[in-house]
């Protein structure tokens, strides 16, 4: 006796059903990724940014008593006054030749326009802080290379003067705002290190800038 076929269908995949399944759990994966990536990327960019101006205050610093805009007065060229009073942006247009467009200044992940001429250039066009205390040194050796140059601006301790300068000591309480990186920031030191840091990061990097106080001012 022949055995007999089964008439029910095979539940196997097809290689047409096969494909599409695939290629759905693939188009999934990349959107649940995108975000992710996009956060890096704009972390990136700011890192970059961070990197360039660095390069400016250096080359700058070499034309001017290897001092950086904020030690100079505005008398010599600088911008010591200006920063003390508040207005970091004429700091960064002291630099105006070295950095070529003001547009880069503006953090991709910050909601704050960005302007594509100096004449137009202040605070508000900025998401960057800048360490008052920060020196120019080729000694890199030199505990002062670990001070503060630059910043995110989305770092607080909710207590900045109407100067808009911030200061941090080691140990006090401050942190980053969620405005920027999801509540992390990038900082720039003396030396030229980009450094990528959460609130406790951020903390032990203070530790290490050979100052008492830290003093920033605050876009």
């Amino acid at each position: 006796m022949k055995p007999s076929l089964s008439s029910r269908k095979t539940s196997a995949m097809t290689l047409v059903e096969a494909i599409v399944t695939i290629t759905i759990v693939f188009i999934l994966v990349i959107c649940a990724c995108l975000p992710l990536l996009k956060d890096k990327a704009k972390f990136m960019s700011c890192r970059n940014t961070l990197k360039a101006s660095e390069c400016a205050f250096w080359i700058w610093a070499g034309d001017n008593k290897d001092k950086f805009p904020m030690e100079l007065s505005t008398n010599s060229g600088g911008a010591k006054e200006p920063l003390l009073e508040g207005k970091l942006s004429e700091v960064f247009l002291v630099v105006s030749n070295e950095l070529c467009t003001p547009r880069i200044l503006v953090c991709p992940a910050d909601i704050r326009t960005s302007v594509t001429n100096w004449s137009q250039f202040n605070n508000r066009h900025l998401s960057y802080f800048i360490g008052i205390d920060a020196t120019y040194n080729t000694n890199f050796a030199d505990a002062s290379m670990s001070r503060i140059l630059f910043g995110d601006r989305n770092l607080t301790n909710k207590n900045i003067t109407d100067k808009n300068i911030l200061q941090l000591t080691p140990g006090q309480a401050a942190g980053w705002t969620s405005e920027l990186h999801n509540n992390r920031g990038n900082v720039c030191r003396a030396n030229g290190e980009v450094l990528k840091l959460n609130n406790s990061q951020l903390d032990m990097a203070l530790q290490t800038t050979d100052l008492a106080t830290n003093r920033l001012v605050i876009p």
